[in-house]
């Protein structure tokens, strides 16, 4: 079998809020044998609820542009944010259907002597390990059954608009992640509204922080009321909204809350490498710390514990 290669298309949350993200997707890759290539000058992708909603034509240009980075890597892109992941994918299926817009973009483009072809597919990170690589192939890589009970948080990118989106699954029925996430010999556990938005998406936490968190809190209710031992995540701004949302949660609601929430936040590649035997530094997953600002703000220590007690 031919070795899987991408172009890996960073965001911007991974880099400023969650390297460790980065870090654990490349290190499981490159276990996996699957080849990541940079993406010299690629920019914001940019975000489907902020540029979209201003001015379509900007947004088509800038993502055009990402894509335009692949193309000249001769891949496919490879996303570990279902935003990214969403408006990139958006961008491309725009431009190969609609010529007035693929002019527009092109004529923008050839200013910096580059052309959208759409050679490139647009790909999240589970797209390439559910259907590239196969569920089968990664359960034989497992090493250690970890015997957790986790909640999966989809997040709404990853599966709408589902006209697109590469899962042969209903959209309000998906079982992709929770097959992923099961080859370790975890249990995903069921709980109230699971494909519920995290409160972050569309613009909401920045507009309207309150009502953001209090997506977030009917969220977390949810979860411990399923008995979960920590919440696993496909993107990085779900991670953000969940992880430092618990501390938010936890000063602005602390009078409708029974308890503060401390459900460790872990993303699906420092699972899966757990799984396969690798050592938290090449996850990420980083331990109690003192610094300011910094994730995760929410403790692994509990996460850490059990995964080392169960193995």
């Amino acid at each position: 079998m031919a070795q899987l290669k991408y172009s890996l298309f960073l965001g911007c949350v991974i880099p400023n809020r969650y390297p460790y993200i980065e870090a654990a997707t490349r290190n499981l890759f490159r276990e996996l044998g699957i080849k990541l290539i940079d993406m010299e000058g690629a920019s914001c992708c940019p975000a489907p609820g902020v540029f979209r909603g201003f001015d379509i034509d900007t947004w088509l240009v800038i993502g055009a542009r990402n894509i335009c980075i692949a193309e000249e890597n001769e891949t496919d892109i490879a996303l570990m944010c279902n935003g990214c992941f969403g408006s990139l994918l958006e961008v491309n299926h725009i431009l190969k259907h609609d010529k007035a817009k693929l002019k527009m973009v092109n004529q923008h483009l050839s200013k910096i002597g580059r052309k959208f072809q759409g050679t490139a597919e647009i790909k999240h990170i589970m797209d390439i390990l559910y259907n590239d690589y196969g569920v089968d192939r990664i359960k034989k890589r497992m090493i250690k059954s970890l015997n957790l009970n986790l909640a999966i948080h989809y997040g709404c990118h990853l599966l709408k608009p589902g006209e697109i989106r590469p899962w042969d699954q209903e959209v309000e029925d998906p079982h992709f992640f929770d097959e992923v996430v099961e080859t370790t010999g975890c249990k995903s556990v069921n709980y109230k509204d699971k494909l519920m938005c995290c409160g972050a998406g569309g613009g909401v936490r920045g507009a309207f922080k309150e009502v953001s968190l209090d997506f977030t809190r009917e969220k977390l209710e949810n979860i411990v009321a399923a008995g979960a031992d920590a919440i696993i995540t496909a993107c990085p701004f779900c991670q953000l909204q969940l992880d430092l949302g618990q501390v938010e949660v936890n000063g602005i609601f602390k009078d409708r809350i029974s308890a503060p929430f401390k459900i460790p936040v872990v993303y699906f590649t420092q699972l899966l490498g757990l799984g396969m035997g690798m050592t938290h530094e090449e996850l990420g997953l980083l331990k109690e710390h003192d610094l300011k600002g910094v994730p995760p703000f929410t403790s692994l220590e509990p996460f850490l514990q059990k995964i080392a007690k169960k193995t």
